[in-house]
């Protein structure tokens, strides 16, 4: 009876992770370059050297759907959207570097470029790029950062910088709790060299507001029908203390 609680519970948990992971889809379905969070059940045997006592359901966000979202125009040069499979680098409050499609770049007071989180955007040379006060950018398709002196309209545009796309290709990424893509162990993506950028433009989320809704019932439905079970399991132990104590 214990294992079927066990076994049970584990599984309530295992929802409840899965409902957490679908709210935060849900509530990302209009963040620009939002990837969605996969989430997948796995089961795991607790041994005590002779005989598999219990096994329980660990449920987890195992990565994140890659899938190219839709491109939407806006019309600000400092809006982007990352072409093919790039990422853009950005640097943790750890000072570490983690990664994301989300391309709504401003400049802050102090001149530091940052996106709509304020996270400093990082440069080629792995340092958050910097831009002259009151000089007009804009961002090249190679990704590089071009201030024009609104003092002097004739002279051609000065690359102060170049944002640091990565390729993801054959490395393992890791999607943490603040939505952003990581390499385990703190590791880097390689610079991606033939990565191109399209300037006026956002990519959206790629997260299906109605698939997440049924998602967020289906989940809804599996904590009740576990909590069910350990209903019945009550039910069953209640009625053999009462056979017992008829003898």
């Amino acid at each position: 009876m214990d294992r079927l609680i066990y076994t049970a519970l584990t599984s309530m948990n295992a929802a409840m992770n899965r409902q957490r992971a679908v709210a935060n889809n849900l509530a990302n379905a209009s963040t620009p370059g939002f990837r969605g969070e996969i989430f997948a059940v796995t089961s795991a045997t607790l041994k005590d050297g002779s005989i598999e006592a219990r096994a329980l359901a660990k449920g987890n966000v195992r990565g994140a759907d890659m899938t190219t979202a839709r491109i939407n125009t806006t019309g600000q040069p400092l809006d982007l959207a990352v072409q093919g499979d790039a990422l853009l680098a950005y640097q943790s409050p750890e000072g570490g570097e983690f990664y994301s499609r989300r391309g709504d770049l401003r400049v802050t007071a102090t001149g530091v470029l940052e996106n709509g989180e304020g996270l400093a955007v990082l440069g080629v040379g792995g340092g958050p790029i910097t831009v002259p006060q009151g000089f007009r950018i804009s961002i090249g398709e190679d990704g590089s950062v071009l201030a024009t002196d609104p003092a002097a309209p004739n002279v051609p545009a000065e690359a102060v910088d170049q944002l640091k796309l990565v390729s993801p290709e054959g490395t393992m990424l890791a999607k943490g709790i603040d939505s952003f893509l990581k390499v385990p162990g703190g590791g880097v993506l390689p610079p991606d060299p033939t990565a191109r950028v399209t300037s006026g433009a956002l990519e959206g989320s790629n997260v299906e507001t109605a698939k997440t809704l049924v998602d967020m019932i289906d989940a809804q439905r599996a904590f009740e029908q576990r909590a069910r079970i350990i209903k019945t399991a009550r039910d069953l132990d209640e009625a053999s203390s009462r056979l017992m104590s008829m003898r």
